[in-house]
């Protein structure tokens, strides 16, 4: 029973350690890989985490994987690698591994010269990663941000409950009528992320459904565009 036991302890530390590998070391040495223009490296990398994947088999080793094909990619392989893992990663749970994933796709379209696609991706990075106090990512994000021609709108304690402006996207477009499934195909984002920005909607709003945010737009003397406009402060 012992002997059961440490196997089983050691088969738990195994899979744990193949996990860290995995999240905080193969998927920095495939961007580095990248960068550098190293094909054999990034190749072997790839190969060393989809193993891993094989093991771990979790939503976020599969989103990892599939970031660092799109990054190891081209043209529209690249692109719905890209949108498959922002899907993948949305949890809010793994809010800082989306938030490296829309930089890093943001960085992809501003080099496409889709630069308002760039920006939308880049801003959502940009604010999460500010938040997590991911200092050198953040400036990252708001160099890449400046370099579309945009300015980095940075949360403070006094715009921590403004809406961001894929929030206020998602509020125009759920109090229209539209559906989480048609907001995600518009926006180009996962229903799952949709509906986390509702969530955060509705407490920035003071509401709890879609049928309460249907209602304030309606309402002559507090329309939900004068609201919007004061919660993102424009």
């Amino acid at each position: 029973m012992a002997i059961e036991v440490k196997q089983a302890g050691r088969e738990q530390l195994s899979v744990r350690r193949d996990e860290i590998l995995m999240t905080t070391v193969l998927p920095d040495l495939i961007e580095a890989d990248v960068r550098r223009g190293d094909r054999t490296m990034l190749d072997a990398a790839l190969g060393k985490l989809a193993e891993h994947v094989k093991v771990i088999k979790t939503p976020l080793a599969v989103a990892l994987l599939v970031r660092s094909k799109a990054l190891a990619s081209a043209g529209p392989k690249a692109e719905a690698g890209f949108r498959r893992a922002i899907e993948l990663l949305g949890n809010p749970k793994m809010k800082f591994e989306l938030a490296k994933t829309q930089l890093l796709f943001g960085e992809w379209l501003r080099r496409q010269g889709r630069r308002i696609e760039a920006r939308r991706q880049l801003q959502a990075a940009y604010q999460e990663l500010d938040a997590l106090g991911m200092d050198d990512l953040a400036e990252r994000a708001r160099v890449e941000i400046a370099a579309s021609g945009e300015h980095a709108r940075k949360r403070t304690y006094e715009t921590q409950d403004d809406l961001t402006p894929q929030e206020a996207q998602v509020a125009r477009l759920a109090a229209q009528g539209a559906r989480n499934a048609e907001i995600a195909r518009r926006m180009f984002i996962s229903p799952a992320t949709v509906e986390y920005h509702l969530s955060k909607v509705y407490r920035k709003l003071g509401i709890d459904s879609r049928a309460k945010l249907v209602r304030l737009m309606l309402l002559v003397d507090s329309p939900l565009e004068n609201e919007l406009a004061l919660k993102t402060g424009s």
